[in-house]
């Protein structure tokens, strides 16, 4: 208990803020505190210009751009597909599910047979395959590759063959699915919003910009 008592002493004094000489027993708070003083804040808003000292603020924060967007579109689905974690964008409720688990570490697909838990409904279809021997594969008559889900397959062969069923509407891009396209059409509606958060002088910040050409280079 001593050598405990010695330990947080030798922490405590080497943790305090040079500035205010605010002691911290973790070195972490300890530099979060200093950012306060200087000003520094280094998590920045997709959104907006707002800045935050620390990712949990920021993410508090989002929750407001969350709340704005159901309130402008109250009978959209796209407030559906919003992260309150991240503030990311997904074109299927599917997909904003599956991203949620990387955030929660939830894993919503059990196995029926064992204990086993999966992120994606794909990575069950595999393991009833291999370790329970349940279900079919289905294989490519071109490449012999080898898939759990019949669906998976047909879009697999579009891609050898070359056939782009699924046009965008703003532009002559083609796509072989309906989540590929509308996930394309997201970058339409950034560019919109992106036209409308210009700085004072007229041109589109770096920041707006960059994070415009991440979602477009997907």
């Amino acid at each position: 208990m001593k050598a405990l008592r010695l330990h947080v002493t030798f922490v405590r004094r080497n943790s305090a803020c040079h500035i205010c000489q605010k002691k911290f027993s973790l070195k972490g708070n300890l530099k979060v505190h200093i950012r306060r003083h200087e000003g520094v804040k280094p998590h920045v808003c997709s959104e907006c210009p707002k800045r935050f000292c620390t990712s949990k603020e920021l993410k508090c924060h989002r929750l407001v751009h969350f709340d704005q967007l159901q309130q402008r579109h109250p009978h959209s689905n796209i407030s559906q597909y919003y992260c309150p974690y991240c503030g990311k964008l997904f074109p299927t409720n599917d997909d904003l599910k599956t991203h949620v688990c990387t955030h929660t570490g939830g894993k919503r697909y059990s196995c029926k047979h064992c204990s086993e838990r999966f992120a994606h409904y794909n990575q069950l279809k595999v393991h009833l395959l291999e370790s329970h021997n349940e279900g079919t594969w289905f294989t490519c008559h071109i490449c012999q590759k080898k898939f759990s889900i019949k669906d998976t397959l047909k879009i697999h062969i579009r891609r050898h063959e070359g056939v782009k069923p699924y046009v965008c509407c703003e532009c002559p891009k083609r796509f072989c699915t309906s989540r590929e396209l509308k996930r394309h059409q997201l970058v339409h509606s950034d560019h919109k919003q992106l036209l409308k958060r210009r700085d004072k002088s007229g041109f589109i910040t770096k920041s707006v910009e960059a994070d415009r050409q991440q979602k477009i280079d997907l």
